[in-house]
């Protein structure tokens, strides 16, 4: 697996060269890039993000600082992938229309979410693991499911304890 003309700052961590495949991409500062994770061309890492073993940032994704993606998380950038052509030839690059991702700042995905292409997670953002993202997700809003709807964070668990009286 290869690391070829990708933009990868100097105090970013690959778990190890040999085992990621990045290419074209860039990649900032401080961050952390697990084992069998594939960032493509034209993707871009923002600094301090951290990604998990087996990930997939394909052409078209853009992640802003502080991002955390779970193991196994896959985007997609072709809202109508097709193997051929209408005329049977194996489609290229100028057959099909790249649709852009971006994730705010500070969001969270959890492990083996799916991103659909073309859609905005705003900053603070959090997915819930295993969900299917289909629709821009506001800033700081929770979204869980397949489609992802709308959910509450899990209480604090400091909130579930039973408060003392005072003598």
């Amino acid at each position: 697996m290869p690391v070829v003309n990708a933009r990868i700052d100097a105090s970013a961590e690959l778990a190890d060269p040999a085992l990621v495949n990045v290419y074209g991409c860039t990649i900032g500062a401080g961050t952390r890039v697990g084992p069998f994770v594939e960032i493509q061309r034209g993707a871009v890492v923002g600094a301090r993000c951290r990604i998990g073993a087996n990930a997939f940032l394909c052409e078209g994704v853009t992640l802003e600082d502080d991002v955390a993606i779970g193991p196994g998380v896959m985007f997609t950038n072709d809202r109508h992938p097709r193997a051929v052509t209408a005329a049977g030839a194996l489609m290229g690059p100028e057959d099909w229309t790249l649709e852009t991702t971006r994730i705010g700042a500070g969001a969270v995905i959890g492990a083996n979410a799916t991103i659909l292409c073309g859609l905005s997670i705003g900053p603070g953002a959090r997915i819930a693991p295993g969900s299917v993202v289909t629709r821009d997700v506001p800033a700081g809003a929770h979204r869980a499911g397949v489609p992802a709807a709308p959910s509450h964070p899990a209480p604090h668990p400091s909130s579930l304890l039973t408060p003392v009286e005072a003598p």
